[in-house]
């Protein structure tokens, strides 16, 4: 499975964090930056990994801010990207069976490191449940005005 991880200033501590954990269990993974602590705008950093989701360059994302809120929603301005905000195990399974989220926002300022790299487990070995939720991913996908 190919991923994409990308984070402002305030959410880098966790994707370098991220980043070997993935590593160590065989995923491939591309790290769209940002590269240091220092003050950045996430909108450019969170954007190429939603964007190469949207196209079919990478199979998932991760992206991550200080509360991981408007990383998400800078994500999900791309057609075709369910990008979900999680801080529980039971937002990051429910995100995979019901809404077959593509891409995982965290908040660095919001839970603690142990959590968010159980996070990201579940989020990847959670199977979308298909059925009645098939309709509503269509639905959200579609161009409903």
């Amino acid at each position: 499975m190919k991923i994409g991880i990308g984070s402002d200033h305030a959410g880098y501590r966790y994707k370098e964090a991220i980043k070997p954990y993935l590593a160590e269990r065989g995923y491939e993974l591309i790290d769209y930056g940002t590269d240091s602590e220092e003050s950045c705008d996430y909108p450019l950093f969170i954007q190429p990994v939603a964007r190469d989701v949207a196209a079919g360059k990478l199979d998932r994302g991760i992206v991550l801010g200080f509360s991981g809120n408007g990383e998400a929603i800078a994500a999900n301005r791309f057609a075709g990207v369910r990008c979900a905000l999680c801080w529980s195990e039971q937002t990051a399974t429910l995100c995979r069976q019901h809404n077959d989220a593509n891409m995982l926002s965290i908040g660095q300022g919001t839970i603690p490191l142990d959590l968010a790299l159980h996070l990201v487990q579940i989020w990847l070995d959670t199977e979308f449940d298909g059925g009645r939720h098939l309709r509503r991913i269509a639905e959200i996908d579609a161009d409903i005005n």
